[in-house]
């Protein structure tokens, strides 16, 4: 009777445990991204955790808070070196003024084409990763947008005709490029770039055809030049000591998911290059290359930045550059 006693004592216990157990085994991560449901970099983001808690058995969970509903763009790697979220997203030539390295994508007229965006993250994913490492982030993959267009609220025939737009910026690169042509650079994220682009705030920008789907950028401007500036990634990372806390198997499951994130994020991503610009298109965005004398005038302003990021690189930058243009 005893023995039979300390059984039911034991099972209860065990009944009132076992559940307590569960939710503690169960890890639960904050991942911020900047950009809305529908765009293609959260979509992937969203595949990449539901891939994570599957092959965890629920062990790691990963919420992903899209459209800078947990912190805004610009905020976003600050909040996860400071371990304030796990995991975030971000536009890794935002960071540039940190260190000319994060901004190598974003050299206007030096990779502009998807073989060449590959080669040159391939140059620069080493200094990049380092620089990372130094303030306690990991990085996970990095994915491109599609190659950066100029949006226009009337014709753009040459560089003359930037002259004095109101010019969205984004990352040091966008604001360089409106200095050079003479246009005014107004610093608005993503999140708030289709009531900048009703209200008159912006005419003229630089960015990919799926951001322009995305904001239905048909809304309030007309024009679409195919200049293919450049591929800017997207990189995801993790706060390293949150990294370090998860055991051996479950690190594997996380670099090895996130690589195959990366590969479906790139595919997308060149997908989306075509179908896109058919969006833009259908909805009556006039959709075509540039004019000769307009390709003449950007061109210029891509050699003055690739000298001028150079210097500020230094010796690994031309180290880059001259790998690059071999």
């Amino acid at each position: 009777m005893k023995s039979l006693q300390c059984f039911f004592k034991f099972s209860l216990a065990a009944l009132l445990i076992a559940p307590f157990g569960l939710v503690q085994a169960q890890t639960k991560w904050d991942l911020a991204s900047a950009y809305p449901v529908s765009n293609f970099h959260t979509q992937n983001l969203q595949a990449l955790a539901a891939d994570i808690e599957k092959a965890t058995n629920g062990k790691l969970k990963i919420v992903v808070h899209p459209n800078g509903s947990l912190f805004p763009a610009n905020g976003i790697k600050r909040a996860v070196q400071t371990g304030q979220a796990q995991m975030g997203e971000v536009l890794v030539s935002s960071l540039a003024n940190e260190n000319p390295i994060f901004g190598v994508d974003s050299i206007p007229f030096l990779a502009t084409s998807y073989k060449e965006a590959a080669k040159l993250w391939a140059l620069s994913k080493e200094p990049t990763e380092q620089a990372l490492q130094k303030q306690g982030i990991k990085v996970l993959y990095a994915v491109p947008w599609p190659p950066q267009g100029l949006y226009s609220k009337n014709p753009i025939t040459s560089g003359a005709d930037l002259k004095g737009l109101k010019w969205r910026a984004y990352n040091p690169a966008t604001s360089k490029i409106a200095e050079l042509v003479g246009a005014q650079p107004i610093t608005v994220q993503v999140a708030d770039l289709a009531q900048a682009l009703a209200t008159g705030t912006v005419n003229a920008m630089m960015t990919s055809g799926a951001t322009g789907v995305d904001i239905k950028v048909w809304e309030s401007l007309k024009y679409y030049y195919e200049v293919d500036a450049w591929l800017p990634n997207n990189i995801l990372m993790v706060n390293q000591k949150d990294f370090d806390s998860l055991d051996k198997p479950t690190q594997a499951i996380l670099v090895k998911l996130s690589a195959e994130a990366q590969k479906r994020g790139w595919e997308v991503s060149e997908k989306k290059n075509k179908s896109d610009k058919e969006i833009l298109a259908k909805n009556g965005m006039i959709v075509g290359p540039p004019s000769p004398a307009l390709k003449n005038d950007l061109d210029r302003v891509g050699r003055i930045m690739v000298a001028e990021w150079i210097r500020a690189a230094g010796e690994e930058g031309q180290k880059i550059i001259t790998a690059f243009k071999k």
